[in-house]
């Protein structure tokens, strides 16, 4: 079983190689970082670390488009809370199973609001959920926006300084333990989902 999940995202990591060699490596991952703010389940990081391996003397500038990719996809996220919450924005929260408690959390708004982005942008927890809530509660967006652009960066940029420093013994580490890894992966973006239910 585990030989052939290993298998498999061996096969995975190899495609991602292949695609950050391409000249649409960036624009992929700037697209990914953009649409993973509102509505894509899966976070950027799974393009942005083969990509910064494959361009360590551009880890800096990868880690700059993402964090803007990211802080604008979730402005756009913001704004499907605020503008279209009765109807997209209903269905991406019925998607992840989080309308029925959605009314209970949107009052630690009052106090929190910066914290819970900050704390989404930064960790495994569904970021694209803050930005809909942000948008439904209508909180201030300037605060949205400087708490969105330091924790994404500050996420992105750790991953990007890592890789830029540590990046060819990183990379033989990851390729050597990449079906343990994917595990480890796996599970923390699972976790964050199921933070989701149990918030």
């Amino acid at each position: 079983m585990f030989k052939q999940w290993n298998k498999m995202t061996k096969n995975l990591y190899e495609w991602c190689m292949r695609l950050v060699s391409g000249k649409y490596a960036l624009p992929t991952l700037c697209a990914v970082s953009f649409i993973e703010s509102s509505f894509f389940p899966i976070p950027p990081d799974i393009f942005l670390i083969p990509l910064v391996l494959a361009h360590r003397t551009k880890a800096f500038k990868i880690a700059l488009w993402t964090t803007i990719s990211s802080v604008l996809g979730g402005m756009f996220g913001y704004a499907i809370g605020y503008f279209l919450y009765d109807t997209v924005g209903i269905a991406i929260l019925n998607f992840f199973h989080y309308t029925q408690k959605f009314e209970e959390f949107k009052h630690l708004y009052n106090d929190y609001g910066a914290w819970i982005v900050f704390g989404a942008g930064i960790t495994p927890f569904p970021y694209k959920i803050i930005t809909i809530a942000s948008g439904v509660t209508q909180m201030n967006i300037v605060v949205f926006t400087i708490a969105s652009i330091i924790a994404r960066g500050m996420r992105f940029f750790l991953i990007a300084a890592l890789l830029w420093k540590f990046g060819e013994p990183m990379k033989v580490y990851i390729e050597k333990n990449l079906g343990w890894l994917s595990i480890v992966f796996f599970l923390l973006l699972i976790g964050g989902f199921l933070l989701v239910k149990l918030f």
